[in-house]
């Protein structure tokens, strides 16, 4: 077994009501002014307001311009809103961009160099501002990972920050802060939090404690996404996929993530395609391809999906997770083809060029993927 270490939020803060830490958690971190990072979705839901009612002793302001995908120019323009508001921490409250976009300011707002010299692994030198993070969504995961993605629109792709001084303070998950989430969104972030799973289990990082929270993650959203998409308020649902989510977050922080991600990538900073949407989209075809190098992982997988293995072959187990995968994502209405966001074909080839360029998280891959090889999965998913 290789050398491996293990980190997450410096603290944890789950179950239902665990929002009712969230003062004191705030003034053992010595904020006073702090700036909730947030998106109008998540604002006009209303899901907001149980945050804020429990914040009356702090002279807390809101930025609620974080998009679904969001750019570079976010960072810059949130550090604008907390270095000229005079804010001593940040809490970000919604789903992975909310708190993408936290991080990032956290680490950017006492840089003294530009926001590009942070991307990349470890180029984080100055010191952080306290962070707390409140997931609005089931899928992410971003709570407790040391990484920030961001769309650059320039070179039509994402980019990421990788330190751990982007790990928060403290992740508060509530259940109840997801069940306002619109169901498309619990579809995607869903399948996403599968795919964390997924991907941090079949990783050439993978170890025995992720490992373990991967396939627990796993048997948890596999029942209980459906539940929550068909029904939003069945709560004890939602408390299981925000405890899947957390723990394939805790599995894919440590062992990283692999060729779904890196191939979602140039979907996301080209298309604008929701993150979660194009990884469940790639997320089957990619298993077909790396089952070759990996394949007895999948009776493991098989096991946490509640799928039968007896009498069958390693490759036939292998085939019915597959297809279990592409039954989850008809349930939850997510498309199956690429075509069905007019991307156009002729575009497959830059795409898988920009895709097998992502080495940080291909070399995570177990089945080693030339591009041409990346260009026949983009053609199966079309």
């Amino acid at each position: 077994m290789h050398v491996s270490s293990f980190k997450t939020a410096h603290r944890l803060i789950t179950g239902q009501q665990a929002l009712h830490e969230l003062p004191s958690q705030a003034s053992k971190l010595g904020m006073q002014k702090p700036l909730l990072v947030t998106d109008r979705g998540v604002r006009e839901s209303g899901t907001l307001d149980l945050v804020t009612s429990r914040m009356k002793d702090l002279d807390y302001a809101i930025y609620d311009r974080v998009p679904p995908e969001p750019e570079i120019e976010i960072v810059e323009e949130c550090t604008q809103v907390f270095r000229h508001g005079g804010h001593d921490g940040l809490i970000a409250v919604g789903g992975g961009s909310a708190m993408d976009i936290a991080k990032s300011v956290s680490v950017y707002a006492r840089h003294n160099n530009a926001l590009e010299t942070l991307f990349g692994e470890d180029k984080v030198e100055s010191s952080r501002v306290p962070l707390i993070a409140l997931p609005t969504t089931a899928g992410t995961g971003s709570e407790v990972t040391n990484i920030a993605i961001l769309a650059d629109n320039q070179q039509g792709t994402k980019r990421g920050i990788v330190s751990d001084d982007l790990l928060p303070d403290v992740a508060l998950v509530a259940p109840e802060m997801t069940v306002s989430c619109p169901r498309s969104v619990t579809a995607a972030s869903g399948v996403d939090a599968l795919v964390h799973a997924i991907e941090a289990y079949l990783s050439n990082f993978a170890s025995p404690l992720t490992d373990a929270l991967a396939l627990k993650a796993m048997t948890l959203i596999v029942r209980a996404l459906p539940k929550a998409f068909a029904n939003p308020n069945n709560l004890a649902a939602r408390e299981d996929m925000a405890t899947g989510s957390l723990m394939a977050g805790l599995a894919f922080g440590n062992a990283g993530v692999g060729a779904v991600h890196a191939l979602a990538y140039p979907l996301g900073g080209r298309y604008h395609l929701a993150h979660g949407v194009s990884n469940a989209l790639l997320l089957p075809h990619v298993m077909a391809w790396n089952k070759l190098a990996c394949v007895e992982r999948f009776h493991d997988i098989a096991h946490a999906f509640d799928e039968p293995c007896r009498g069958l072959s390693a490759t036939q187990i292998a085939d019915n997770v597959i297809a279990r995968l592409h039954r989850l994502c008809r349930d939850v209405e997510i498309p199956a083809q690429l075509r069905a966001f007019d991307i156009p074909e002729s575009t497959l080839p830059e795409l898988a060029e920009a895709a097998s360029q992502v080495e940080r998280l291909l070399r995570n891959n177990p089945r080693v993927l030339s591009r041409d090889d990346i260009e026949q999965i983009y053609r199966a998913a079309y």
